[in-house]
């Protein structure tokens, strides 16, 4: 009878280590290491290309603009952690830039060399700043651990770049992202033609989520500018949070005249259609005001951005969206897609499984857990074609730093419409996408997932340029974190 007992409990225990053992080595194997590159994370993935002839080294720090030319635009932003008051008068705990959130808006002309100075006096975990849409050079980018260190408290880092590219941007923090986006490390950059306005009036409607009530340039429900009848007005609605927003014009017919930056060609005007507008990403609406006064520029069900003057009601949100596939005039992309070096697929997914240590229902790519996810490797001058396909159960927008791609199709179905120039592509759960860009802009570059919390649980990969190194570290002694 003891022996009885005696094998009953052996084979449980022997059961139950059969059981835990590949637990605990999945658990194991998932530890991060204290500090890591991410040239080191996953594989490098050549797109189906032979890697190239070596080529002299240049470190991703070196990339830069020249260090004796003199800045145009030249602004301080100092970064705190600090309870503040917004525009409409309600108090938050956050962060700030000089003292407010959004932090102030940043203004250039095409062409003209900007400088900022990032100061961090109160921000624990460290600061940096990331020109959201903005194709800086590769030492600019403001990625903590890929491009730079984050900046200390007491520290500061001088960011240099040129305003090459006219449209509407934002910038905001890199580090621990998915926390001082939200908390309100953020503000606008507009770049302006060099010839002169784009419209009688030029208004900016960024909108924020703040303890989860949405505003518009930091007031809570509405916003306003004065226009009078007969004005042309463009309106650069910039989307800060983390998921997808429709907006709608009430009042006037308006065209989508830029996306992410990038004018359309020819786009006709249009009436009772919401634009979806992803999350990071940006839509500059054109109207004239008419002669009763007000135009609504709905951002939701919630908020609102008001153009003249005189009451307008708000309507109920469209049941019909824009589609930027088919909206516009065809014209030359300036590439050719079908003549691709690179081919990549970006395939996000979820399972279950450890992060660090953690268990849970975590993101992949391409079937992968982070870290272990590709390195898409180019060569400066490739013509790059990616697929992304989406099967998580959750839409994504997906963020590309240093590059515009182009939209070649959904679904299969070809882009008929005018060139849609993106960095920030809201993919729904069960769709696809084919895109294409230049390898024009050597760096290391982050492409993940701007539904921030998203990219903290893996759901980040890389762009990397041959012959490109990294000085920097995820962790390590700055502790960078850019998720």
């Amino acid at each position: 009878m003891l022996l009885s007992r005696r094998a009953k409990t052996l084979t449980a225990i022997a059961a139950a280590a059969l059981v835990l053992a590949p637990v605990a080595w999945f658990w194991q194997a998932s530890l991060l290491p204290d500090s890591f590159s991410v040239e080191d994370m996953g594989h490098h993935d050549h797109g189906g290309h032979d890697q190239s002839a070596s080529t002299a080294p240049t470190a991703v720090d070196a990339l830069t603009v020249p260090g004796d030319l003199e800045a145009d635009v030249r602004t301080t932003l100092t970064a705190e952690q600090r309870r503040f008051t917004l525009a409409s008068g309600r108090e938050v705990d956050g962060y700030t830039l000089n003292g407010s959130s959004p932090g102030p808006a940043i203004r250039a002309e095409q062409g003209q060399l900007i400088e900022v100075t990032l100061v961090n006096e109160s921000v624990p975990d460290g600061v940096t700043l990331h020109w959201h849409g903005v194709d800086v050079t590769g030492a600019m980018d403001g990625a903590a651990g890929v491009t730079q260190d984050a900046v200390a408290i007491g520290g500061e880092f001088v960011y240099r770049f040129f305003a090459d590219q006219v449209g509407t941007f934002w910038y905001h923090s890199h580090q621990v992202s998915h926390e001082q986006v939200l908390g309100g490390l953020l503000g606008p950059l507009v770049i302006t033609p060099a010839a002169g306005p784009v419209a009688d009036v030029d208004a900016l409607a960024l909108v924020h989520l703040y303890d989860g009530k949405r505003t518009v340039n930091g007031r809570d429900g509405e916003d306003r500018v004065a226009a009078e009848p007969g004005d042309t007005v463009r309106v650069r609605v910039v989307n800060t949070d983390f998921g997808k927003m429709r907006a709608w014009v009430d009042g006037a017919a308006f065209r989508l005249a830029a996306v992410d930056g990038t004018e359309l060609y020819e786009p006709p005007e249009e009436e009772g259609v919401a634009v979806t507008v992803a999350g990071g990403g940006r839509a500059d609406l054109e109207f004239t005001v008419p002669e009763s006064g007000a135009v609504r520029v709905n951002l939701s069900a919630s908020a609102a951005f008001i153009v003249g003057e005189g009451p307008i009601e708000a309507s109920e949100p469209p049941s019909a969206t824009l589609d930027p596939l088919h909206y516009g005039t065809p014209a030359p992309l300036g590439i050719d897609p079908g003549a691709a070096d690179r081919e990549f697929e970006f395939a996000i997914g979820r399972r279950p499984g450890f992060l660090d240590g953690r268990p849970g229902l975590w993101w992949t790519v391409n079937g992968r857990m982070y870290p272990d996810v590709p390195v898409f490797t180019v060569a400066e001058g490739d013509i790059v074609r990616m697929r992304i396909t989406n099967d998580s159960g959750e839409s994504h927008p997906m963020h590309l730093h240093g590059h515009h791609a182009v939209v070649l199709s959904r679904d299969g179905v070809a882009a008929t419409g005018s060139p849609w120039w993106i960095d920030s592509l809201e993919v729904d759960d069960g769709e696809s996408y084919e895109i294409a860009f230049t390898a024009d802009n050597p760096g290391i570059w982050m492409d993940h997932c701007h539904n921030l919390p998203h990219a903290a649980e893996g759901l980040t990969a890389h762009l990397a340029y041959e012959g490109v190194t990294e000085p920097f570290r995820i962790g390590g002694h700055a502790g960078n974190h850019p998720e």
